[in-house]
Order: C-alpha cells, then structure tokens, then sequence
C-alpha cells in the first residue's frame, strides 16, 4: 500500500531518529511511504504569530501539491505539522474567498480534498491487527502514553480521540504487550516551543510530567511529537535540576517502541540518538 509523506522540518533535522522509526516500521508493515515533492515548511509555532496570510499558505501549499500528485490520504508524523496542516484546511474550508486568496498567494490551485492521517490514525486505520500479529519481542513495561497539546486540539477541528483522556495511543501501546498507565498529565503541555528562549519554564512543565510518570511506576514515556520529545529528553538535565532528582525515564516515539516489539534492530529505529539512554533493550 502506498500512501502520501510530508516529514516536515523536524523530521529531517533534531528529530530523524522519529523520520527513520517511522520509514522503517511502514517497510515492515508492508506500507511504502511516498514523499510529497518540493514540500516546504508548515510554518509551525511561528508563522501565524507573525503573518495570517502565510500561516495559512504554507500549510495549503503543502496540500496542494499532495494534491498535485494525486494522493487522498497523506501521513504527518509532526503533531505540530499535521495540527497547522488540519487547522488550515478546515479555515479555507470555512471560507471560500479566502481560499482563493490563498490559492492565488501559493500560485497553484487548492482544492481541499486530502485526508491528513497523524501516525497514530495511520496505524490504527491500516495496521493495528497486523502489529499484533507481528510482534516477536513483546514490549513488556509500564509506559505512560503522552499525547501532548496539538494531537487532541482544538478538537472541534481536529476531531481525533477524546480530549482529556485520549486512548488510541494507549490502545497500540497494549497491541504489543506494554501496561499502559491511567495518569492525568496526557495532554498537559509540555512548554512546546519555549525549549531555547524559556528553558526554565520548560523545566517545570516537563518535570511535572516526569515526575508523575515515575511515581505512577513508569518505566518510559511514549511520544508522538517531535516537541514534546525535543524537551522531555534533551532538556532532562535542567528538568533534574528542577526537581532536585534524577529521573532517568526513557522517551520513545511510539514508532520505536512497536519497531522494538517487531523485533527491529534499534539502530534502524534512531534508538541511539536519544540523550537519555533507552534501557528497555
């Protein structure tokens, strides 16, 4: 099965271990990823703070060029991207003279009809049975499944699992054998973009996290989002500093965690590229 790829600037910098974990679990899922051509960048957290017109072209510039190439359905691993990506399509579909505004701005026509999958939709529309099936090397911990703020919201447009305490993660997560733990910090944010200018806010909010995961017996936490990975694990020494303890949880993207169970080889997997080592092996 082949289906539409946009990686995204994440995936193809700080955050490759996630591009590599998700190319080699579709190879062994038998789905075969194809990458949007001359794909830009989404605009992220920035673009709709600086300029409205942009925020909403470089997000519909992206889809019509899936378009373009005929895809339905295109995957976005990015929850940042695939929330700008959503949020996008649904304000032009609100308005038609916006649309083509855009459309004019973009220099190509839009027509709105991609469906945008996150990885979690992916995997549980085209692969939820089959990873079940797949699994050699169960992956037999404690995992607190954290879903962060742009996979859930705003919900009223994303219109993906339930807001406040959301299951398709933990749902996978339990297709390979882990025990998922019912916590309250799913969606909580995580400090997002403030890593670099408000590190010390970033601290606080994923050392929050963290600390509620390991009193709750965690022994990872499972991601879907290049962000909230960036600051949980990167940041770990400032969080430790916070809390006046060392937590040495591992972050795994879900990918990785159901690429291990499949027996995958971690280095396939982007394992070894993480700050805090993954002892779960």
């Amino acid at each position: 099965m082949k289906i539409g790829f946009y990686p995204g600037c994440s995936l193809e910098g700080t955050s490759r271990e996630y591009n590599e974990s998700v190319l080699a679990l579709g190879n062994a899922l038998d789905i075969e990823f194809e990458e949007i051509k001359d794909w830009n960048c989404c605009g992220a957290t920035a673009a709709h703070s600086v300029n409205k017109e942009l925020s909403l072209s470089l997000p519909a510039r992206v889809l019509a060029l899936a378009e373009r190439q005929n895809f339905s359905e295109i995957v976005v691993p990015c929850a940042a991207c695939y929330n700008r990506l959503t949020t996008t399509q649904y304000e032009l579909a609100q308005d038609e003279e916006k649309k083509k505004r855009i459309s004019e701005i973009i220099e190509m026509p839009y027509d709105g009809s991609v469906r945008i999958l996150n990885v979690l939709q992916m995997l549980q529309k085209y692969a939820v049975d089959s990873i079940a099936q797949k699994v050699t090397n169960p992956f037999k911990h404690s995992v607190a499944c954290y879903y962060g703020c742009l996979l859930v919201r705003p919900h009223k447009i994303l219109q993906f699992d339930r807001v406040e305490d959301p299951q398709s993660m933990d749902t996978l997560m339990s297709a390979i054998g882990a025990n998922t733990l019912d916590w309250a910090f799913k969606t909580e944010c995580c400090g997002g973009g403030l890593s670099v200018s408000r590190t010390d806010i970033v601290s606080k909010l994923s050392g929050n996290l963290l600390k509620d995961a390991k009193d709750r017996g965690a022994e990872a936490i499972i991601v879907a989002c290049p962000m909230c990975h960036s600051n949980l694990d990167m940041r770990r020494p400032e969080i430790n500093k916070y809390l006046g303890e060392d937590i040495e949880i591992p972050v795994l993207y879900i990918t990785q965690a159901i690429g291990l169970a499949l027996g995958l080889e971690p280095e396939k997997l982007g394992i070894k590229r993480h700050f805090v080592n993954v002892n779960l092996i």
